[in-house]
């Protein structure tokens, strides 16, 4: 591969994940649920009062050490732990990057309540541009097949070991984190919160429902129309 594909194949992964972390920080701040993929990190977030990206950099750790342990059973080379191990460090930058929009992000459904800005069809806009950010960014970080984000790379693991499909897995993976969520917030963030349902519904709303089905679709169309010139100009697929 040559320099110049090396640079573009990085400067997409690296965007990539800007754009998934603006995207899922984007979720959180409309007050209408988050996305399965930080739905656990955001509840534990509001149990113990901390910054969404240091749960999430805890959980993504839970994760890594989870793939280690099933390709550890699958005796896998040498090199596939050292991706696992890598994914540690593309956690603590991505994290970084939810922390840093996460501070500078308001949360709509609460600064602005009263105003434009917190009504409910501006928050559903600012919901759909925090999907498509979120699926373009997944999209374009994994397309370079570098690193993985721990939470894409446990489900690669899980569907290899149970020998199921990457869609399927991840379907399963996501009605799992959002059970876990379910759990947390009325067993525990209802003890904070005024009441059980605004507990669930912190975490769990139309944001995740959209979430699942948007984020999907949104890959699918950026691949559709982008996937193969994309390949070529990254020099991803060069034997």
């Amino acid at each position: 591969m040559n320099s110049k594909k090396a640079i573009y194949r990085w400067t997409i992964y690296v965007l990539g994940f800007i754009l998934l972390a603006m995207g899922i920080v984007l979720n959180t701040k409309c007050g209408l649920g988050v996305s399965p993929i930080i739905s656990v990190a955001y509840t534990f977030s509001l149990i113990l009062g901390t910054k969404i990206g240091n749960t999430t950099l805890a959980l993504y750790s839970v994760f890594v050490l989870f793939e280690i342990i099933l390709h550890a059973i699958r005796k896998c080379p040498k090199k596939v732990f050292l991706f696992d191990i890598l994914q540690i460090a593309v956690s603590v930058v991505f994290t970084r990057f939810i922390n840093l929009f996460s501070d500078f992000i308001p949360q709509l459904d609460d600064i602005y309540k009263n105003q434009w800005q917190g009504s409910m069809p501006f928050r559903i806009f600012v919901l759909c541009i925090a999907i498509i950010l979120t699926g373009l960014g997944a999209a374009m970080s994994l397309n370079m097949r570098l690193v993985p984000n721990p939470g894409d790379g446990i489900v690669q693991a899980v569907a290899d070991t149970i020998k199921k499909p990457v869609g399927f897995t991840k379907n399963c993976w996501d009605i799992l984190m959002v059970t876990i969520s379910t759990i947390l917030t009325v067993t525990l963030y209802s003890k904070i919160a005024d009441t059980r349902l605004n507990a669930f519904l912190a975490v769990i709303s139309i944001g995740t429902i959209l979430a699942v089905i948007g984020v999907g679709r949104v890959i699918a169309i950026f691949n559709h129309f982008t996937y193969d010139k994309m390949m070529e100009k990254s020099g991803v697929l060069e034997k």
